[in-house]
């Protein structure tokens, strides 16, 4: 965050939530699993996909919408064909 924030409700829970999510969703990042990335770079294009549709197609009950119509960067519930185009493009 830039700026200013104000202390009194600056708090590591909202991130350490956050992370707990991650662990959750991604059996990569749990303890004793066979899930895992045998290259870094695989790693990161998996974590790359869970974060689009985590912020993009996912709807949070606490929102009821998602993340990026929350913050005004989209105005729809993303389907995986869009991801599916959106990577394809990226090419």
């Amino acid at each position: 965050m830039y700026g200013l924030p104000d202390r009194k409700h600056v708090s590591t829970s909202f991130v350490e939530s956050h992370n707990q999510k991650i662990r959750q969703h991604n059996r990569r990042l749990t303890r004793l699993t066979s899930g895992h990335s045998k290259k870094f770079e695989n790693h990161v294009h998996h974590l790359s996909i869970f974060f689009l549709f985590y912020n993009f197609a996912r709807i949070h009950s606490s929102l009821r919408m998602t993340p990026a119509m929350a913050a005004g960067i989209s105005d729809h519930v993303w389907s995986i064909q869009d991801m599916v185009l959106l990577m394809d493009h990226g090419k």
